[in-house]
């Protein structure tokens, strides 16, 4: 079963990457993507398809193996996007993104597997939820500021973060209503944050640094995600070196895949 939900999550990360390309390749270029815009693409919306199909499959894997397999499949999607997206937009990706994304790979890697289990019950508490929003909003708000002032793979960079903090807030609330019972204000509340995260990681996909913009949302989810655990759901957090050592390292792949990944542009 190992092997299946290794095999499993790793198709998954296939489909997820097929999706964020495709949905990179609609929005780069615009100047303000709306969703409601994007939806009427074909390809947009099949990357939508794409994206769902992955994170059905990648929660599969999870119900037939264990997390320490099945997590590091999933930072596979980083090294899948990045061929799919050159070949979308008519070139071959140097290998310098190539090592650039494998570095970035090897650090979440180094970070999902050192995040230590926790098996106790799953609560968030209304005072919680609002926290949950009010941390989440203001962070992603900050990042979004930062952006207007920075250069292009500086811009992709902190609106796909901005994005990520959204999503990773998405799956803390999600993880609550799974593991702690359902809670129907909770769930009514889930598309707030993430549809707010699809919004800015279009304009994130818009710039047109593919490559930085999805490292930044793959490191920018689980960190936030583990940061939720241990501020509201009493989730022990990793310590020692290794862990720092391990987002440094997926940090400089990012800031390297800024330096190499080229600005792309809709054709």
């Amino acid at each position: 079963m190992t092997v299946l939900a290794a095999a499993i999550a790793l198709i998954g990360s296939l489909f997820f990457a097929l999706g964020a390309a495709l949905q990179q390749y609609e929005a780069v270029g615009s100047s303000k993507p709306r969703l409601l815009t994007l939806l009427r693409k074909p390809r947009w919306a099949i990357g939508g398809v794409s994206i769902l199909i992955g994170g059905g499959l990648h929660i599969f894997a999870l119900s037939a193996g264990p997390l320490t397999i099945v997590q590091p499949m999933g930072v596979a999607s980083l090294l899948f996007a990045l061929p799919i997206a050159a070949a979308l937009h008519k070139r071959k990706p140097t290998r310098m993104e190539l090592m650039s994304a494998g570095v970035v790979a090897i650090g979440l890697i180094g970070l999902v597997l050192l995040v230590p289990p926790h098996d106790g019950p799953t609560y968030l508490s209304p005072q919680g939820l609002a926290t949950l929003f009010a941390v989440s909003g203001v962070a992603a708000v900050a990042l979004w500021a930062g952006s207007r002032i920075a250069s292009p793979a500086g811009r992709a960079a902190l609106l796909a973060t901005s994005s990520g903090v959204l999503y990773g807030a998405t799956a803390t609330l999600v993880r609550v209503l799974v593991d702690g019972g359902w809670n129907w204000w909770y769930l009514l509340a889930l598309p707030v944050p993430a549809l707010a995260a699809l919004a800015v990681l279009q304009r994130a996909y818009a710039v047109g640094h593919f490559g930085v913009s999805f490292a930044s949302l793959q490191i920018a989810d689980p960190l936030t995600a583990v940061a939720f655990g241990a501020l509201l759901l009493g989730e022990p957090l990793p310590t020692g070196v290794a862990p720092i050592a391990a987002a440094a390292l997926a940090a400089a792949g990012t800031v390297a895949l800024a330096r190499t990944t080229p600005l792309e542009r809709n054709a």
